[in-house]
């Protein structure tokens, strides 16, 4: 009984942002656990490379090309999938832009402006396009790529617009969580600290910064990928069946200084 709830089998998964790092991770999990996923990138070749990794592991996986700042072409996707007869019964906004080191006094209109629309905009006209056909089908899980930094000031580095947006998302969260529960929709969202990802690791300003980033974890490390995916398929399935309007720390103890 328990180990069937985990499963997603026979969902249609949808993953913005899935053709790699995270989302990919994310799209991985809800594959082997039985969902066909949709990734969504703007990017083909991006795009291309995270369904085929997917396919080569035998799971069900297509691509469907298209910015979450268009909020027309997120309903496309959404009403396309529904008119086909698959309308998406799982939803991972993903898809998310950051920037640091920036000070506030020093951040540009256009800085500002391009991470809220993403992560916020983009956040909510996927929630909007996807969550009408969930509503209609009375049921739907939306699980949100939040971040610590919604809850905390970060350090040493400056980022207060990417701070500012994850909030954002949480609490966007436990609104349409609020809203969207008596039609059997769930909204949840994980909270991750740092991810060890090649992005990561390839910027240079950050090597000073991770021994600070791991003086102030309690377990001491920076997470994986595979575990910020691990709370998604979770959230996303009958697992968490009561669970709703909920951020989930992903931090390796971060946040309980």
């Amino acid at each position: 009984m328990y180990q069937a709830r985990f499963r997603v089998d026979n969902e249609v998964a949808v993953v913005t942002g899935g053709g790699r790092g995270i989302g990919l991770a994310c799209a991985e999990a809800l594959g082997e656990s039985g969902a066909h996923v949709v990734i969504i990138e703007p990017d083909e070749q991006i795009g291309s490379a995270g369904r085929d990794a997917l396919t080569a592991k035998g799971y069900s996986a297509e691509l469907m090309l298209g910015d979450v700042t268009s909020s027309t072409r997120m309903s496309e996707i959404a009403d396309t999938l529904a008119t086909r007869g698959t309308p998406a019964s799982i939803l991972v906004n993903n898809a998310g832009v950051g920037s640091s080191g920036i000070s506030s006094e020093d951040i540009s209109d256009e800085l500002w402006l391009w991470m809220m629309n993403v992560n916020i905009n983009g956040v909510f006209w996927c929630s909007r396009a996807f969550g009408r056909h969930m509503i209609a089908a009375g049921r739907g899980s939306i699980v949100n790529l939040g971040s610590m930094s919604g809850t905390i000031c970060n350090r040493p580095q400056p980022q207060t617009p990417y701070n500012v947006s994850k909030a954002a998302v949480h609490h966007m969260t436990r609104s349409i969580a609020a809203e969207w529960a008596p039609h059997g929709v769930r909204v949840n969202a994980v909270a991750p600290t740092y991810i060890e990802t090649p992005m990561v690791l390839a910027i240079p300003e950050n090597a000073p910064r991770i021994e600070a980033w791991l003086r102030d974890t309690p377990m001491g490390r920076m997470g994986q990928a595979h575990e910020v995916a691990s709370a998604v398929l979770f959230l996303a399935s009958d697992a968490a069946s009561l669970m709703t309007g909920a951020v989930v720390p992903v931090d390796g103890g971060f946040t309980c200084w």
